[in-house]
């Protein structure tokens, strides 16, 4: 794999970590700033939604700009939205700053997702992506449990700098090794916008996007809310929600690392597999998340499955994506972060009710039946992948 895909690795490591340290420490930002743990919960959604906005829109303003100026840019506005949301004392401000990250993560994710595809070569886009999504389960496996240490020991308010910090050499590596625009990016061969639009009314492709964000969206419905679950129903201390989040971002990296080497020639054989297990896991975590034990180790799982799927969502959107050679990486951002909004919204009725702090786990379950229901319980949809011409996904 060329060396810009590492160097991109590295920052979405960045953004990761920002993106998922508030499950960490969304209590302690509750307890600061005086609001209820389903209030500080909606940071995430914020972010999520940002990102649903910010990436068709970052993916349109940057096709006639160079790549490495468009993820330069971004990179340096999250460092300044994180730099602010440090010092804020007001909840609104906060959720404001987290916003504006958002649209800066997602014009970068736009962008570095369309620029990793066009740094291989056509039917290696499932393994460059891994790459680049590395960055992010990398993240929750070192960057959001050493985040929630860092908050445990000062505060919350040190993590958020923690990530402003790890901008610089993020961007450093963007400024000297990506190239100014990949060869396979050349905006004067891409079709105009209209074009690329288009391609969103097309039912494989808008199938997909639904299956991604279902997707996303029960991994993030659980994992917005998995400290209360360590700590309240399995009684453990507050340094085990790092142990947990270590072990949800090493079973995550392990699903990408697999499904990227799948997902280019046999992606409905993962889908097929992981699906059903996905699933099942969910209520088997509700069930037994009374048990340490088996709640550490279905958290490794349940990472490890959503993230396989997940991966493997995001190259299906790429490929059936393929005549929007500019906008492509901001459908499957879109698609993704959509679900990142409602699931923790979903998530977060839940936890007044009698099902406590276990809702997410079932609202989590129950998103995943969706999207089996949706892709026809192991049918997954086709798509249209030019260099080898319309193929099932099976």
């Amino acid at each position: 794999m060329p060396l810009p895909l590492y160097l991109l690795a590295l920052a979405v490591f960045a953004m990761g970590t920002s993106e998922f340290m508030l499950a960490g420490l969304v209590p302690d930002i509750a307890a600061d700033l005086d609001v209820t743990v389903a209030t500080a919960g909606t940071l995430t959604s914020a972010f999520a939604v940002g990102m649903v906005v910010g990436a068709p829109l970052m993916a349109a303003l940057a096709r006639h700009r160079p790549g490495r100026s468009s993820l330069l840019g971004c990179v340096l506005v999250f460092l300044t939205a994180h730099a602010a949301g440090a010092v804020v004392s007001d909840f609104a401000l906060l959720f404001a700053t987290r916003v504006v990250a958002a649209l800066a993560n997602a014009g970068f994710l736009a962008v570095a997702l369309t620029t990793a595809a066009a740094l291989v070569p056509a039917d290696r886009k499932g393994r460059a992506l891994s790459v680049l999504l590395a960055g992010t389960t990398v993240a929750t496996v070192a960057g959001v449990p050493g985040g929630a240490l860092l908050g445990t020991a000062l505060d919350w308010r040190a993590t958020f700098w923690a990530v402003a910090a790890l901008c610089v050499p993020a961007a450093l590596g963007i400024l000297t090794g990506v190239p100014a625009r990949p060869a396979r990016l050349d905006a004067t061969d891409a079709p105009a916008l209209r074009t690329e639009l288009a391609r969103l009314r097309d039912p494989r492709l808008l199938r997909v996007m639904l299956l991604g964000a279902l997707v996303n969206a029960a991994t993030f419905a659980s994992f917005t809310f998995l400290a209360p679950v360590v700590t309240g129903t399995a009684a453990l201390d507050e340094l085990w929600i790092s142990v947990a989040l270590v072990l949800f971002g090493a079973g995550s990296f392990a699903g990408v690392t697999v499904a990227g080497r799948l997902s280019d020639r046999r992606p409905g054989a993962v889908l097929a597999v992981t699906g059903p297990l996905l699933l099942l896991g969910w209520p088997s975590l509700a069930l037994l998340a009374h048990r340490p034990v088996a709640l550490l180790t279905l958290v490794f799982t349940q990472g490890a499955l959503s993230f396989a799927v997940g991966a493997t969502l995001i190259t299906r959107v790429l490929y059936a994506a393929s005549g929007a050679p500019t906008m492509a990486g901001s459908y499957a951002t879109a698609a993704l972060n959509t679900g990142a909004a409602a699931g923790p919204l979903l998530a977060a009725t839940t936890l007044g009710t009698a099902a406590g702090e276990l809702g997410p786990l079932w609202v989590s379950g129950g998103l995943v039946a969706v999207a089996l229901a949706v892709a026809g319980w192991g049918r997954w949809t086709v798509v249209q992948a030019p260099e080898t011409g319309t193929r099932p996904l099976r």
